[in-house]
């Protein structure tokens, strides 16, 4: 049941990645290549959305796809330099 409300407290949390996402496109600190490789993550999963469990068993299958999200949110955070990190808090 823990686990559960974390999930739904990360999901709750994804709105506060949205002006980091902003600003992580937009920031001249971030080469081009980390914006190529942030979109092209992006765009392959939106394109390729690969469920382990199916979206059809309610609530457990979203789970897959709150993984999936925050693997690639996490891994754009992991790109950004700690100028951008420090200003989001993400650090």
């Amino acid at each position: 049941m823990f686990k559960f409300f974390k999930r739904i407290k990360f999901i709750l949390k994804f709105w506060k990645f949205i002006p980091f996402l902003k600003d992580f496109f937009v920031s001249k600190d971030v080469q081009a290549h980390k914006k190529a490789l942030g979109v092209l993550m992006i765009l392959t999963y939106a394109f390729f959305p690969f469920d382990l469990i199916p979206d059809f068993l309610s609530l457990i299958g979203i789970v897959d796809d709150v993984v999936i999200a925050g693997f690639v949110l996490e891994r754009m955070v992991a790109l950004a330099p700690d100028s951008l990190r420090h200003k989001h808090g993400l650090i």
